[in-house]
């Protein structure tokens, strides 16, 4: 695979990622902290996936568990999930969403459809329908992989010796 294109990916998917940080700072911001954008990502893994346990919805949402809590205490604050005994075992809790997040969800949803509306206006049907077959393959891509990177990571000392060109067997 030729280095360009995969640099030119990495240089869109690092912009991708700082527009959207930037984004959601100042949605944050705009909104005096009432929206977290991430926050928001809960809402709609439950409506996707029905109720779960904190610690389910953490691992669902590629997230580590503190995050989550912080997030979830705020949504229920606002009504928007509510904590009730599981049915499998009563002892703990599952989170689901509430009617009141329900109505949220369907706002956000309808607010971000138009967004993404507006960014690909012009693209054909056959544009949109290519770019979301690729974009879902990336992803499915970078998901199966990310295992492998972590491991590979934790394998090494440091970061320098990660990083090391690999040794070549002549």
């Amino acid at each position: 695979m030729d280095d360009g294109l995969v640099d030119a990916i990495a240089l869109e998917i690092a912009r991708l990622t700082k527009l959207r940080d930037r984004t959601n700072a100042q949605i944050a911001a705009l909104t005096e902290g009432e929206i977290e954008p991430a926050a928001y990502a809960i809402l709609f893994q439950l409506i996707h996936t029905g109720p779960k346990r904190s610690g389910a919805l953490a691992e669902a949402l590629y997230s580590d568990a503190s995050t989550v809590s912080r997030q979830v205490a705020s949504l229920v604050k606002r009504g928007l999930i509510e904590r009730r005994a599981d049915p499998a075992d009563g002892r703990v809790s599952v989170l689901d969403v509430t009617d009141a997040g329900r109505a949220v969800a369907a706002q956000i949803r309808a607010r971000r459809n138009d967004s993404l509306r507006q960014m690909l206006r012009g693209w054909t049907p056959e544009e949109l329908d290519t770019f979301s077959n690729q974009l879902r393959r990336f992803v499915d891509g970078y998901e199966e992989s990310r295992q492998r990177m972590l491991a590979d990571l934790a394998a090494h000392k440091d970061l320098q010796s990660y990083y090391a060109p690999a040794e070549k067997n002549s």
